[in-house]
């Protein structure tokens, strides 16, 4: 991910790439001769940037971000924030302490469908909310759970979208860690249901807002919107037979499509030159980071070692 940054910051508009820090030097010296940069160890590059993106394994993201902070650099630090939500506490008191602006990366909140749905979402009385986040085994090793790398970016989306309190939470999930189901209730009465998958043989990024007069659907790779609204439903005379057929008005609504992160860091630059609250806070992060780390303990199996004699819960 790291790399891509790299790409879209040489990019903007007003804005130097000045050079990439990396653990394997040999691959920032891969990265920096791709996109006509330095190479730079960590100190030297803090001491010449007023922005950096934190793209490392989570693990490390505080330690990261705390030397980045109090060098006085504005963050903008990969999702999920940290491992310990107390960390992220620590991190959103010392950014302000010291006046750094810091954006966590939850990328689909800059997806173009997700900027055109935030629009529409006041004017919704919302029922319900369905995330799928599907795709096949990937050719590379996760160190985190499907919920903490797949969920939380519809964990993020939808508590932006409901805007209250989650008052209760389950979630159901695969030994493994790459499957896992959730349910979310919220104190405006609004269910959520999300899921999640490393083991799918089909790629789905999507999300459907079940509305009182409406039905939003949110496709995240084609970038689209449909709103179905006056859904009738009637029985009709087809050459002597009757039938049901169900109709209704389907709204495809226009998406001014785009990269999500050349979005998400001009937005983050933006914040640092106007010295703006940026789109997605340090708060923002922990609220997804706590509600995800607990989904993530309810999705894990109690029983790591089952007895495969237990009888089954229901007997045919």
């Amino acid at each position: 991910m790291g790399q891509n940054h790299a790409r879209v910051y040489r990019d903007l508009p007003g804005v130097t790439l000045e050079g990439v820090y990396d653990a394997d030097m040999e691959r920032a010296e891969e990265v920096a001769a791709e996109y006509h940069t330095e190479a730079l160890k960590l100190g030297d590059l803090l001491d010449r940037i007023d922005l950096v993106s934190i793209a490392v394994p989570t693990q490390y993201h505080y330690d990261a971000a705390r030397e980045c902070i109090d060098a006085g650099v504005h963050v903008l630090v990969e999702k999920p924030f940290v491992d310990d939500p107390e960390d992220g506490r620590q991190l959103v008191e010392f950014a302000r302490e010291r006046g750094v602006v810091l954006q966590v990366g939850h990328i689909e909140r800059f997806n173009p469908a997700v900027l055109t749905l935030m629009d529409l979402v006041d004017d919704l009385d919302i029922i319900a909310i369905t995330a799928e986040r599907l795709g096949p085994p990937l050719d590379r090793e996760i160190d985190d759970s499907v919920v903490l790398d797949l969920m939380i970016h519809d964990v993020d989306v939808v508590l932006s979208i409901v805007g209250d309190k989650v008052t209760d939470a389950n979630a159901v999930g695969t030994r493994d860690g790459n499957y896992a189901a959730a349910n979310l209730r919220f104190g405006n009465g609004v269910v959520a249901e999300l899921t999640a998958s490393r083991v799918t043989q089909e790629k789905v990024r999507k999300l459907t807002i079940s509305a009182a007069d409406s039905r939003v659907k949110v496709d995240y790779i084609d970038q689209t919107i449909e709103i179905h609204r006056r859904s009738v439903p009637e029985y009709v005379r087809d050459n002597g037979d009757v039938r049901y057929r169900h109709e209704s008005v389907v709204e495809q609504l226009t998406v001014d499509r785009g990269e999500p992160l050349k979005k998400e860091l001009t937005s983050f630059v933006e914040a640092v030159r106007t010295g703006s609250e940026p789109a997605v806070t340090g708060e923002d992060g922990l609220r997804a980071l706590e509600l995800t780390h607990r989904l993530d303990e309810l999705a894990l199996p109690t029983d790591p070692d089952p007895d495969e004699n237990r009888p089954p819960l229901v007997r045919d």
